[in-house]
This record gives structure tokens, C-alpha cells and sequence, in this order.
């Protein structure tokens, strides 16, 4: 029988939520706030914490916080139940490594739905571990060659987490806790000057990382992250990931180039911002985002004008006004945010 231990100050909800599970078989624990609930998770070590955030004595974040530098707690999926509905709630919870979050009141199903979820992970990863005879990875050393192995890694060991279209990823300042590869959309990382303006640094699309921080210092990121379209992005704690790296060399060596790679390109972006004409910093801005989306020339790129010339360094206005000269030639069409290369090789050549 698996072990729940439910942390909850709100009795009503506690004593139903604790009999639901039980007519579920499960055995329940229950806790009427953090530090009870501390003190329950070191003692009965259950296979899963359902916890609430907003709770006397110790919060929610703070439980999970202590459990996670805790060696024989820090591996015991961590559920938040909470009415705390906003976006930056659910991302600190996320960020502090909850493996999922369900917003109060919920139904049978979905509760359900995310306990089996998590206990069918750590089922499947035990098996791994055996398998391997690890009790820290589950790949065996130098397992993993390049890569497309460590992708693979993440597709089959790391949970996936969705961000709708304009949902930020981290922000700036946040614990750089990650490391992310996207499994599906398009992502842009920017940072904000002091007049406020948007400045974007990168963009990734399937099957990129981002996310890269010191593996030695624990520093904040120094960028933001948010989806310009829907996608879904593998999250690893950067302390795994060092450890995946530091069992398997050849990927790690790949990986280094990858990002050596990474940094040529935004070296090559930033000379075109400091020294290229407007139109010529415009006509790059469509053909990279082009080629970076794998798109041929019948297909369209759609993101924001913002987006656009914050890649491309200047003005929405300047940006915009210079698209309209490009349609006006003929090398363009524009459809709301769509925007369609007529004419590849005369873009390559605007000066």
C-alpha cells in the first residue's frame, strides 16, 4: 500500500481530501501545517507529500525547500495543492522543485490522475536504477556519447512542462535552478534596459537547450525566458544535469562545442546590431529567424513585431516602417504576423 502524507491547516479540506485517498488504498498521514508536516515526511518517508502553500507556521515553499536538501526526502515526489491560481506562484513553486501543481478546488480525477502520474515515474525510474545499478543516474557511465543521447535522456527520464504563448519560462534574478530542452515551440530569451526597452538575446526551437548557467556558482539568470508561441520544454535541476555530465565525457565535450557554437552566433548578431543599416539589420532579422524555425521560403514566420526588432536591435517603429519598404519591393508579403519570403537571394543582398 503506498504511503500519502497530505500537509493541510485547513481541516475540512484535510479530513475529505485524507478519506478520499483511503478509499482510494492508500495510506494517508496527514499534517495540520509545515513544521508538522517536516517532522511526518523524515518520520514515515511516504512514496508521495500533497502539500498546500498558504499554512501557519511554515509555509508551503519553505516544506519543500527543507525535504529537498534532506537525503532521505529530497527524491519523494512533491505535490502543491493550492488556490493560489497566478502564474508567478505556480512558477516559484515549479522553480523550487515541485514535480507537479493542481489548483484548489480540484476533482477526483485530476488528483488522481497526478498521484498516479508521479508514482508510476519513480516506478519506472527505480526499474532504471536497478537496471543500471546506480542509485544516483539512470544511465550508466558513458552511456550517454552525444548529443542526441543526452536528448534522448531528457525525453525519457525528465518531466515536461507546457507554457501557453507570451507565459514566462524564469525571469531575470530567478534561481538558475535549470536547464531546459525544447520539445516542441519556440522560445526567446531578452533582457530589459533601463528605459524599459526589450533587448532579445536568443532563440531556440525544438530540440534546443537553454538555460545555461554556472554549474559551480550559484548565480541568478541573467536573462529572461518566455514562449512566442505554445511549447513544451524537459526541465532538469542543474545539479542532475552536472551529474549526467560529469559520468559521461563524450557528451560533455559535444556539449561544449554546441555551446561554443552558441556563443559565435550571438557574437556575429551583436556586430550586425552595432554596425549594419537598418534595412540590412531588418532583412537578417527575417532571414535568421527564418533559418533558425527551419523554414523554406513558401513557409511564414510568425512572431510579434517586437520580437523582431528586439532581435534585430532597433526601434518597433523603425522595424515595422522598414517591413513595409520590403513589401513595398517585393521581397516580402505580410498577412496580420505572418510574413513570407518572396524573393531569398535580393534579402540576402540589402545593404
Amino acid at each position: 500500500m503506498k504511503k500519502i502524507l497530505l500537509i493541510e491547516d485547513d481541516e475540512v479540506v484535510r479530513e475529505n481530501t485524507a478519506e478520499l485517498l483511503e478509499l482510494a488504498n492508500y495510506k494517508v498521514f496527514t499534517a495540520e501545517n509545515g513544521k508538522i508536516g517536516i517532522a511526518e515526511a523524515k518520520k514515515q518517508l511516504p512514496d508521495i507529500i500533497l502539500c498546500d502553500i498558504m499554512m501557519p507556521e511554515l509555509n508551503g515553499y519553505g516544506v519543500l525547500q527543507i525535504l529537498s536538501k534532506e537525503q532521505n526526502t529530497k527524491h519523494i515526489p512533491f505535490i502543491f495543492l493550492s488556490a493560489k491560481t497566478d502564474h508567478k506562484d505556480i512558477r516559484k513553486g515549479m522553480d523550487l522543485g515541485a514535480d507537479d501543481y493542481i489548483t484548489k478546488p480540484f476533482d477526483e480525477s485530476e488528483l488522481f490522475s497526478a498521484i498516479e502520474s508521479r508514482l508510476a515515474r519513480v516506478a519506472i525510474l527505480k526499474e532504471n536504477l536497478d537496471k543500471v545499478g546506480s542509485t544516483e543516474l539512470y544511465y550508466s557511465e558513458n552511456e550517454l556519447k552525444t548529443l542526441t543521447h543526452l536528448k534522448n535522456f531528457f525525453a525519457d527520464n525528465v518531466d515536461q512542462f507546457s507554457f501557453d504563448l507570451g507565459e514566462i519560462i524564469y525571469q531575470e534574478g530567478d534561481n538558475s535552478n535549470f536547464v531546459f530542452l525544447i520539445s516542441e515551440g519556440i522560445v526567446k530569451t531578452f533582457k530589459i534596459d533601463e528605459q524599459g526597452k526589450e533587448l532579445v538575446t536568443g532563440l531556440y526551437k525544438e530540440d534546443d537547450f537553454f538555460g545555461f548557467m554556472s554549474f559551480s556558482n550559484n548565480i541568478t539568470y541573467q536573462e529572461s525566458a518566455a514562449a512566442i508561441e505554445n511549447v513544451k520544454v524537459f526541465r532538469l535541476l542543474k545539479s542532475d544535469f552536472k551529474s549526467v555530465l560529469q559520468k559521461n565525457h563524450e557528451v560533455t565535450f559535444e556539449l561544449i562545442d554546441h555551446l561554443t557554437e552558441n556563443v559565435s552566433e550571438i557574437k556575429d548578431q551583436l556586430l550586425q546590431m552595432a554596425y549594419s543599416s537598418v534595412r540590412k539589420k531588418t532583412a537578417n532579422t527575417i532571414l535568421q529567424f527564418s533559418e533558425k524555425m527551419n523554414n523554406t521560403h513558401n513557409q511564414n514566420p510568425k512572431i510579434s513585431r517586437t520580437d523582431l526588432a528586439g532581435i534585430a536591435g532597433i526601434a518597433t517603429e523603425t522595424f515595422v516602417r522598414t517591413l513595409s519598404d520590403f513589401k513595398r519591393d517585393g521581397l516580402i508579403e505580410i498577412d496580420g504576423r505572418n510574413i513570407k519570403i518572396l524573393n531569398v537571394e535580393k534579402l540576402k543582398k540589402v545593404n
